[in-house]
C-alpha cells in the first residue's frame, strides 16, 4: 500500500461524502487504540480541526487510565474539541433490567451506550458520527450490532488492519497508540487477537485470497477455514434488518 496515495485517497472521499450530505462536521468516539486514532487523524485533515470533535466515553470498569489520556492527548495534539463522558451509570441502570443478562449481552452494552452518546451529540450539534471500524473487524463481525457498527460513514471501513498501522504510522500517530495490543476492553484484558483467535497477520493475509476466490497457500488451510466459519456465522450483522413484505 502506498500510504499517502492512501491518505490522498480517503480524505477526498471524506471531503466529497460531506459534500453530498450537505454537512460540515464530525464526530467520534476517541478510544485511545489506534483505529479511532487515524480516523480522527483523516477527519481533522479532510474537514478542519474546527469541524471535528471527539468523545471519549470510558467504562471506568475496564478501561484504562492509559487509553483514555492516549485519546485526550491526540485530541489535544490535533486541536480538536473533546468531551470526556463516562458511562458507567448509564451500564449500572442497563445492569439493572429484569432479567438474566448473558455475559456477551453486558459486553455490547458498553458500545451501544456509546453510540447512544455519540448521536446525541450529532442530533444536537447538526454532525455526522464516524465510525471507526477496519475492513479486518468488518469481515469477522468484530463489532456490535447497534453499538459501534452504529455510524454515517467508515472512513477506513476499507483498510486492512496492517494498511491501517501503516497509514497511522505515515499520519504522525504516536507509537504509544500504534504499538499497544490492540483491544475494545469489553472486559479486563481482553485483547483483540485472543477472542478472535486469530492473528492479525494470517487475517490480512487471508481475507483478500477469499473475498476474492484465489487460491489460499498450503500449511494456511486450516487458519482460511477458521475465518470463512467467522465469517458465516457473523454475516447477519453485515446485513439491513430484513424487511418482512406482505
Amino acid at each position: 500500500m502506498d500510504s499517502s496515495k492512501t491518505e490522498k485517497k480517503l480524505v477526498s472521499g471524506i471531503k466529497k461524502f460531506f459534500i453530498k450530505q450537505g454537512k460540515s462536521k464530525a464526530v467520534l468516539g476517541l478510544s485511545g487504540g489506534v483505529d479511532s486514532a487515524l480516523v480522527l487523524s483523516l477527519l481533522v485533515k479532510a474537514l478542519g480541526e474546527r469541524n471535528v470533535t471527539a468523545i471519549m466515553m470510558p467504562n471506568t470498569a475496564v478501561t484504562s487510565e492509559k487509553s483514555t489520556e492516549d485519546a485526550r492527548k491526540l485530541a489535544e495534539a490535533r486541536g480538536v474539541a473533546y468531551f470526556v463522558v463516562p458511562i458507567d451509570n448509564m451500564l449500572a441502570q442497563l445492569g439493572e433490567l429484569p432479567w438474566k443478562q448473558s455475559d456477551i449481552a453486558k459486553a455490547n452494552l458498553g458500545p451501544r451506550a456509546r453510540a447512544v452518546v455519540l448521536y446525541n451529540y450529532a442530533n444536537s450539534n447538526d454532525c455526522l458520527v464516524a465510525g471507526t471500524g477496519n475492513k479486518s473487524e468488518y469481515y469477522m463481525g468484530y463489532f456490535t450490532k447497534h453499538g459501534d457498527a452504529a455510524a454515517d460513514f467508515f472512513p477506513i471501513g476499507g483498510l486492512l488492519k496492517k494498511d491501517v498501522m501503516a497509514l497511522a504510522k505515515h499520519m504522525g500517530v504516536p507509537r504509544a497508540i500504534i504499538e499497544k495490543a490492540p483491544s475494545a476492553e469489553l472486559w479486563l484484558g481482553q485483547e483483540d487477537e485472543k477472542e478472535l483467535g486469530l492473528k492479525y497477520e494470517d487475517l490480512d493475509e487471508l481475507l483478500p485470497l477469499l473475498l476474492s476466490r484465489k487460491k489460499i497457500p498450503e500449511g494456511k488451510k486450516e487458519v482460511a477455514e477458521k475465518i470463512l466459519v467467522q465469517m458465516k456465522a457473523t454475516g447477519h450483522k453485515r446485513k439491513q434488518a430484513e424487511i418482512i413484505l406482505p
